[in-house]
């Protein structure tokens, strides 16, 4: 990838070019490598992401809600650390008020997320997105 997040037009053009749901797993497993770790003062309870089945920690801030939200995740699965890059990319740039109303259900569904996850890792994602979208309602 040339930049951190990718682009979302970049996923759905590299989710387009690998036509095998094999080979689509392994390049989240390469997104997920390059998600810069968490500092360790948040990787604590208070951050914890209820709902996923891995070890997941989230934190976000903005200084208003029409300010570009910064969005810190880490998990202890890799995997889920490349569903966390795809949730990055997709919340890149947003603001509080945009991530709280914003629909991510199409973006998930044009990656092709809704048809191949396990239901566990569904759940997951979609608690990883619950807890984003209260953040940004919180601020």
């Amino acid at each position: 990838m040339s930049e951190f997040p990718p682009s979302i037009d970049e996923l759905f053009e590299t989710f387009d070019d690998l036509q095998e749901w094999d080979e689509r797993y392994d390049f989240m497993i390469d997104l997920g490598r390059e998600l810069p770790a968490m500092p360790a003062d948040f990787q604590t309870k208070d951050y914890i992401v209820e709902g996923c089945m891995s070890t997941v920690w989230m934190m976000a801030d903005a200084a208003d809600k029409d300010a570009p939200m910064t969005v810190l995740a880490d998990s202890d699965s890799i995997i889920v650390k490349g569903l966390i890059v795809l949730l990055l990319a997709f919340y890149h740039g947003k603001t509080a008020s945009e991530i709280a109303e914003s629909d991510v259900l199409e973006y998930l569904k044009k990656l092709g997320l809704d048809q191949h996850l396990s239901p566990q890792r569904r759940n997951g994602l979609f608690s990883m997105i619950k807890r984003l979208k209260m953040i940004a309602a919180s601020i």
